[in-house]
């Protein structure tokens, strides 16, 4: 998220909140991606700080911003004198902006094919490196930092990040990690009514924890195995509970815009934004400053860009804003990156393999099977593949995902200039299937081979 909402039309109820969820339903079946990366020097492996070593003449993440406003035309977003991230105001509506380490992130705009989302990445990455390799600066294609403590890693100069870094350590102990270690990618899809939305969000999340096998692709910290092989899925498992997880109330009767409302009016706020200033209101209730009675800004009321800023701090495996954003995969290559809007998409936007999709999920998917899915959420992180429901494996159950897929997006026959369909964006999670191994598994291989017990080499050889 590139910059905060800055609507200030006040909520008078909670009617107006239901409101502002229904107004995002839309026939459309745009597809938005978005993706992390991790910034290191490529001489030392170690993180960049925004401002660099002015002193070695070394440039950081303020010269990268300033290098890409630069080459692109894109407009920069400052707060307190420093440039935080760009935004294509005048083009596709994509955007830059900076996560708390310094993760850059692309925040693609909603395009109508996955062919139009590969040519976006390939023009950012395209543009990054550009402006990166003359400042010895790359980036990492893993989902969390294999490295780097949380001591060495700098943070970025957004007051946001500074409420957030005070309060994680209360409510979880990895918190800081998610925040500074972790690097995601992200699919946003639309939903063209609320029961769509309640039938996209159930399938969506009944299959997450089999997404985030197949994009696990973050087996190391502190330079070594993590024990995991995905160590940012594992992150998450305690980092908030109030605003994280598999949402089981999404599975129960009733559900709707209405219940994603109570739901999100009950996760603790971070902070609420008054001009240039985020005040600090950490664990204090939406509830009071739609009343008016919030302790630390009192006869506040709330705004639309109040809400529309909280929902962004709420972190569930899928997100429902204005559109459903899957939220349980590492970030990885560039063909993985386009490969996560193929797997969703395919899946969501085809009646016939939406159907096959919650079918599929059914033996799991009942509001008395609440248990079971988060057994699956804690277990993928460290099984993977292996990781069993219902008596099939998520190998197996990834490679019927890929065939409902497949034909989803055969039928929505979308083409490039070459006359290929989008079909073609699944190979590699295809091949991993095939292979029946993750990506975190391959790389485990390679630290136990070739790269003779070092993650030094994932800087060379899983970077963009």
């Amino acid at each position: 998220m590139a910059r905060d909402t800055t609507d200030t039309t006040p909520i008078e109820t909670r009617d107006d909140l239901v409101g502002w969820f229904e107004a995002g339903c839309k026939p459309g079946q745009a597809i938005g991606i978005e993706n992390e990366k991790l910034p290191f020097y490529r001489d030392t492996l170690s993180p960049v700080p925004y401002e660099g070593d002015p002193a070695g003449g070394r440039g950081g993440i303020r010269a990268l911003l300033d290098g890409l406003a630069e080459l692109q035309g894109w407009e920069r977003i400052v707060e307190e004198g420093c440039p935080i991230g760009l935004a294509d105001d005048a083009g596709t509506g994509g955007a830059i902006s900076l996560e708390p380490g310094g993760q850059f992130e692309l925040s693609g705009a909603p395009l109508t094919s996955l062919h139009e989302s590969r040519d976006e990445l390939a023009s950012h990455l395209g543009a990054l490196k550009a402006v990166a390799e003359p400042l010895g600066i790359g980036f990492l294609a893993l989902g969390s930092s294999p490295k780097w403590s949380l001591s060495d890693t700098p943070m970025m100069p957004k007051g946001r990040y500074r409420i957030m870094a005070g309060y994680m350590p209360k409510v979880g102990s990895r918190g800081l990690d998610m925040m500074f270690r972790t690097s995601t990618v992200q699919a946003n899809l639309d939903f063209a009514s609320e029961a769509d939305m309640v039938r996209k969000l159930r399938v969506s999340l009944a299959l997450q924890p089999v997404a985030t096998a197949l994009f696990a692709n973050s087996p190391f910290k502190d330079g070594r195995p993590s024990g995991f092989l995905s160590e940012r899925a594992h992150i998450w498992l305690d980092t908030d509970v109030a605003r994280s997880g598999m949402m089981p109330f999404a599975f129960e009767s009733g559900m709707g815009f209405e219940r994603y409302v109570d739901y999100a009016l009950d996760v603790p706020l971070y902070f609420v934004k008054r001009g240039e200033r985020y005040h600090d209101v950490s664990g204090a209730s939406f509830r009071d400053l739609l009343d008016g009675r919030l302790a630390a800004l009192p006869g506040e009321r709330a705004t639309l860009s109040d809400w529309a800023n909280h929902l962004s701090t709420i972190f569930p495996e899928v997100r429902l804003k204005r559109y459903l954003e899957m939220r349980g995969e590492d970030v990885g290559s560039a063909d993985m990156i386009v490969a996560l809007g193929a797997l969703f998409g395919g899946l969501l936007y085809d009646p016939v393999a939406l159907d096959a999709a919650a079918d599929l999920a059914a033996p799991w998917s009942g509001a008395d099977q609440a248990g079971v899915r988060q057994a699956m959420r804690d277990a993928v992180p460290t099984q993977g593949f292996r990781t069993v429901v219902a008596g099939r494996s998520f190998r197996d159950i990834a490679r019927d995902m890929l065939a409902i897929a497949r034909g989803g997006l055969a039928r929505r026959a979308r083409r490039d200039a070459a006359g290929q369909d989008e079909t073609v964006y699944l190979a590699p999670l295809e091949a991993l299937v095939d292979r029946g191994q993750t990506r975190a598994d391959l790389l485990l291989e390679r630290f136990h081979g070739d790269w003779n017990g070092s993650v030094d080499p994932a800087f060379r050889d899983c970077a963009y």
